[in-house]
């Protein structure tokens, strides 16, 4: 009879407040994705070319990073499940009444979380499974070189494991909170739970402008001290900061609950249509109002400032591949090896069977010799070339050779893989007067990228047994794949964030106004019965819903406006920020994810409201 009344209740559940759910499983689908990585082919291939340990570093941060949304997902269900037990008192009374105990209550109420759970957890893995595999196809796809038959996708089982572990101990803690809530629960306050409703404070018009100013003074302060002194300078004054800007936004919640009605009673838009209604509708939670808009404002700043700063920072990344490694391969032949100097570099790879035809599209030489104050007037720079080479590689180039005459020596721009920066270019009998420090060749591979470097890798260790040169390469390839990881570690670690940012406060919200409108059912009804069309309900509530989203969402843009105008300042001390581009993805998430708890929170509000109609 139990395990009966357990998946009717649950049927009901999800029937009722599939926001729940849906967040149970978006939940488990984000925990399984991003820490089934390790098993993403991309970071086998990684973990072969790059040099700095950055996918020990993603896998490092991955777990503290889940530890901590295992936290944040924890007081979510907490909080969800604080709202279900809320609305069913009427019920949990009901059931005290027909003679069960506290125990069965407890019992019922402990299996209709483990049926949940476990269903959340089920289509959480199925749906992460998808997301994985999805994850994994676009992460090859940003990967410019990489082998053609890279991908490979299998089920991490590790992920599986460690996903129903947290999700396990979350759902234990539930399972005791609720079972900790029935036992201390009294009969008269579960049977008149639902007919409990906040006491409006009716405020003067002067203290609620005056709390409102007070609040824009905080956050002027907190933007103030936020833009002079950046986002790294971590002291007290970065704390009085947090705290100014949280107080700040607490008072505009605040305030605005107690004269946004009184300052629209003397509109004549006040009482057109079921407007007086949505207001005092909205008025009517002012405690839960302002502090839940607070909380969902801060979540919402997290969120579209973590995105929209990693994406930024994962675009100035891409841009400094190409701008830092110009040539695929640049050797070094040093001044003890000089003997062997051929007229065509091509040709130092073809007795190691390479066809350098093929394999390269384009070759430049030149020698770097030591800078000699004495000689060239000149110091600080990392060395010398001659007129005659610099004009040689500049016509290779398709860039402007010198026309000018030179003076004994003139600082030019000549990134070349081992010397980036400034060099001197000379006269070449200037030039002639100096120590050589070492040939450098510069190849630009022809075909894709990827199995051309390793065809060459392989050519140039034949090339170094066979001719006992002392040769050092610079792969290209290594430089991008060390900065590909970094642009990994930035964007897995903002989207992991940002999105659990935004499922909670968009599931906060949900839950809250999903709670509402059953309470405000009997008003509705009221409405129905006084002649107010079905239409003018509809778009009452949908107000009604939409002003809950709006105002903290609203808050929020500014707020991260002004947090990602200090944080560009130190991206930028990187490179540029493409900030339109960090812009539309941080809206598409906010769109999809916030924008489709809006559109289900409506349809469930309205679901609630309607049957009483």
């Amino acid at each position: 009879m139990l395990s009966k009344l357990v998946l009717r209740n649950v049927r009901r559940s999800l029937r009722d407040y599939a926001v729940y759910f849906i967040t149970l499983t978006f939940g488990v689908c984000l925990f399984y994705t991003f820490n089934s990585l390790e098993g993403q082919s991309i970071m086998t291939l990684l973990g072969q070319h790059s040099r700095r340990g950055l996918v020990e570093s993603i896998f490092i941060l991955i777990n503290v990073f889940s530890a901590f949304v295992s936290v944040v997902l924890a007081g979510l269900i907490l909080y969800a499940n604080q709202f279900l037990m809320k609305r069913r008192k009427r019920e949990l009374g009901t059931y005290f009444l027909l003679g069960m105990d506290t125990g069965k209550v407890s019992r019922l109420l402990v299996g209709e979380t483990l049926l949940i759970g476990l269903a959340a957890l089920a289509s959480g893995l199925a749906l992460g499974l998808l997301c994985a595999w999805g994850l994994d196809k676009l992460t090859v796809a940003m990967f410019l070189a990489a082998p053609p038959d890279l991908f490979a996708f299998h089920v991490s089982w590790a992920a599986v494991g460690k996903t129903a572990l947290y999700f396990g101990v979350i759902f234990l803690v539930v399972m005791l909170f609720t079972g900790v809530t029935v036992s201390r629960s009294n009969l008269i306050d579960l049977i008149r739970g639902e007919r409990k409703n906040e006491e409006i404070a009716q405020r003067s018009l002067s203290l609620s402008v005056a709390l409102f100013l007070l609040g824009c003074t905080c956050l002027g302060t907190a933007y103030a001290i936020l833009l002079k002194r950046g986002l790294l300078a971590i002291d007290l004054l970065w704390f009085i900061m947090l705290g100014l800007g949280t107080l700040g936004t607490f008072l505009i919640f605040r305030s605005l609950s107690g004269f946004l009605l009184r300052l629209t009673r003397g509109h004549p838009s006040y009482y057109k249509g079921l407007n007086m209604f949505v207001l005092r509708q909205w008025s009517g939670k002012v405690h839960t109002n302002c502090l839940s808009n607070t909380v969902i404002c801060i979540l919402l700043l997290l969120a579209m400032g973590v995105t929209a700063c990693s994406v930024g920072l994962n675009d100035t990344i891409t841009s400094a591949v190409q701008s830092d490694s110009p040539f695929d391969l640049t050797l070094s032949s040093y001044a003890q090896a000089l003997d062997f100097r051929p007229s065509d570099p091509n040709e130092l790879f073809r007795p190691a069977g390479l066809d350098p035809e093929a394999t390269f599209s384009r070759t430049e030489s030149f020698l770097l010799r030591y800078n000699d104050r004495e000689i060239t007037g000149e110091s600080g720079y990392l060395g010398v070339v001659s007129r005659s080479e610099y004009d040689a590689v500049m016509a290779l180039r398709g860039e402007p050779r010198m026309t000018s005459p030179l003076p004994t020596a003139a600082p030019q721009s000549m990134a070349n893989g081992l010397a980036p920066g400034k060099v001197l270019v000379v006269e070449d009998d200037v030039a002639e007067r100096l120590d050589v420090s070492r040939q450098v060749i510069n190849f630009t591979f022809r075909g894709e990228p990827y199995a051309a470097d390793q065809a060459v890798r392989t050519a140039l260790t034949e090339v170094a047994r066979s001719t006992q040169l002392n040769l050092w390469g610079s792969f290209k390839l290594d430089d991008y794949f060390d900065q590909m990881g970094s642009k990994l570690l930035v964007l897995y670690m903002g989207l992991y964030l940002g999105l659990v940012f935004l499922v909670t406060a968009g599931a906060v919200l949900a839950l809250q106004q999903l709670s509402q409108a059953a309470d405000n059912a009997q008003r509705y009804e009221l409405l129905s019965k006084l002649g107010a069309p079905l239409s003018m309900r509809r778009s009452a509530l949908i107000r009604q819903v939409a002003l809950a989203f709006l105002l903290p969402l609203a808050l929020g843009i500014i707020h991260t406006f002004v947090g990602m105008r200090a944080a560009n300042e130190i991206i930028n001390l990187i490179g540029h920020v493409d900030s339109v581009h960090a812009s539309l993805l941080t809206a598409g998430a906010l769109l999809l994810i916030y924008g489709g708890y809006f559109l289900c929170t409506c349809l469930g509000a309205w679901r609630a409201v309607k049957g009483n109609v």
